[in-house]
């Protein structure tokens, strides 16, 4: 399966962008020749009037629009609550989801379906064994994880191996520029043993590391706001300096350097990164052919390194 370097959030879709920019962002997205599309049963819950299931609705109305299904990688997932007793990875469930996916989606099959988070409650057999029959009805191609510790991976990789299931051919970890050290020092190193493709969520950490958020006022009254307070800390602003120093290096933006630099990461198979309108699209797939080089990566290293927390 052949994704391209960038995937799209959709969890903006029925959130920040509407049916009509949605559109608008998928049909710039596929004709910039990007393949993949990332979104989730779930999104967009959160939103006032929403009850989830906003997201793959738009981009199955869009598919069924352009007949683009053959031009796209769609991977959804299961397993967050979408309402009374519909969450988690039993059997039951996951049969019952996917349905559900595949009517919103207006598609026949799933091209990467992965579990959102993990159920400590369900054996991981039940799970993989459900997601094996997907895979053999011809339901879903591949079988993902989203939000797995290395240990659970690890074991979810072991069940499938000793009873012939479909294994997580992916991981969709928290992990971009600011948030390095779980990914690094745990799931990484196992990731590229296993051979497991990743694709980082929350790359630009909720639009901090566009540079947009220097000050607790610029995240007041914005959709994440209160995510982006977290970030505002002194290592923070050490990176936003950074980034500002090589996107001027590079005649860039910090938006690009920080997808760049994530892109050159050892395993990134792709980073999901969201845009709300054709200019942030523009600057997101742009930021797929920036290189850095050696210095520019050290700098970006040094400045994001686990010291300094403390609030500024």
């Amino acid at each position: 399966m052949e994704v391209s370097p960038l995937a799209f959030g959709g969890n903006v879709f029925g959130w920040t962008a509407d049916e009509a920019m949605s559109f608008r962002l998928l049909d710039a997205f596929v004709d910039a020749e990007f393949n993949f599309i990332d979104t989730a049963d779930v999104y967009s819950k959160w939103a006032p009037g929403n009850q989830g299931g906003e997201s793959e609705t738009i981009i199955g109305k869009w598919l069924t629009r352009t007949k683009k299904r053959n031009r796209v990688i769609i991977a959804t997932k299961v397993g967050s609550e979408v309402g009374p007793a519909k969450k988690g990875l039993t059997r039951k469930h996951i049969f019952e989801a996917v349905e559900d996916s595949l009517k919103r989606l207006q598609t026949d099959y799933i091209d990467l379906y992965q579990a959102h988070v993990d159920d400590m409650a369900t054996p991981l057999e039940e799970t993989l064994e459900a997601f094996t029959g997907l895979v053999r009805d011809g339901k879903v191609r591949v079988i993902g994880t989203s939000n797995y510790s290395r240990e659970r991976l690890a074991q979810a990789l072991d069940v499938s191996e000793r009873n012939g299931f479909a294994r997580y051919e992916s991981l969709q970890p928290l992990y971009n520029l600011y948030d390095r050290a779980e990914y690094e020092a745990q799931l990484e190193p196992f990731c590229e043993e296993k051979g497991l493709g990743v694709i980082p969520y929350y790359a630009l950490a909720s639009g901090f590391l566009t540079g947009k958020y220097r000050s607790r006022e610029d995240a007041e009254q914005k959709a994440r706001g209160q995510v982006v307070k977290k970030y505002l800390t002194r290592r923070g602003f050490r990176i936003l300096d950074a980034l500002d120093q090589v996107a001027e290096q590079y005649d860039s933006t910090p938006a690009k350097v920080s997808l760049a630099w994530l892109i050159a990461r050892p395993n990134i198979t792709a980073p999901i990164a969201s845009a709300t309108n054709l200019e942030q699209l523009n600057e997101l797939t742009e930021a797929t052919e920036l290189k850095l080089d050696d210095s520019a990566v050290a700098l970006l290293n040094r400045a994001s390194e686990l010291s300094g927390e403390a609030e500024a």
